[in-house]
């Protein structure tokens, strides 16, 4: 039935949302450095990729940081809650206005976590426990963010998120008279509570890593499903935390 409902979505502000989605993939794909820079870095430490970048991949600055991670959060999550704007649309049958005060709403809330996130990425990589290409060159960092992410999957807190981004009829119903950029913020609000810690997964393999951004879409958007998520969720959790304890071996 959602594949059938998600074929069915030809309106002009569904075409503008999935070219949204096209364009932030392409502009991260644009950003992403060549394995000759990987190389480079590996070997000579992130300050070369400093030096050739000019902190353009967020490397030291706060705003590239913040950009680079806003970007992210718009073509990795806007996809993960495709069921609840197209249940908003069967919902009220609304102009494209109000779709976009809905999705405006939505990334609001990750612009928020965004910020954070970029304040994250500055204060590690000072600390040099991040490399250039953000990801983590400190064992207990990478083992504390699989660790964490891993029990982040049993608590009361995701449970109750990921209950509301699954049911997005009843979030509906229940908030429809608080209007359509209220409603998109705080069904943003449920979707960073539901996927947060697997987004700072990121750190473990690089931030503008385009395998992993495209990995951590594709479990996020099944978790989200009832029929699917519910098999997922614990499963994963499990794997994160073994996989954490298990780092200090290899």
């Amino acid at each position: 039935m959602l594949a059938l409902r998600i074929r069915s979505l030809r309106g002009t502000h569904w075409l503008a949302f999935f070219g949204g989605i096209l364009l932030c993939w392409a502009l991260l794909f644009s950003m992403a450095l060549p394995a000759d820079l990987r190389d480079l870095e590996a070997t000579y430490g992130a300050s070369i990729i400093e030096i050739l970048c000019s902190g353009g991949l967020g490397a030291s600055g706060f705003l590239s940081s913040f950009a680079m991670w806003a970007l992210m959060s718009a073509a990795m999550m806007a996809p993960t809650a495709l069921p609840a704007f197209a249940t908003y649309d069967d919902l009220g049958n609304v102009a494209a206005t109000g779709f976009g005060k809905l999705l405006g709403g939505y990334l609001t809330a990750w612009a928020g976590f965004s910020a954070l996130a970029a304040l994250a990425q500055v204060s590690l990589y000072e600390r040099g426990l991040i490399g250039g290409l953000g990801q983590s060159v400190s064992l207990p960092l990478t083992m504390a963010l699989l660790i964490g992410a891993g029990l982040y999957q049993f608590s009361a807190l995701k449970g109750a998120c990921l209950s509301r981004c699954r049911a997005p009829l009843a979030f509906f119903m229940q908030h429809w008279d608080e209007g359509p950029f209220r409603n998109g913020l705080r069904l943003g609000l449920d979707c960073v509570g539901c996927c947060w810690a697997l987004m700072l997964l990121g750190f473990v393999g690089g931030t503008m890593n385009l395998g992993f951004m495209g990995l951590a879409m594709v479990l996020m958007t099944l978790e989200k499903l009832p029929e699917i998520g519910r098999y997922l969720t614990k499963p994963l959790g499990a794997m994160l935390i073994v996989a954490g304890c298990a780092l200090p071996l290899f």
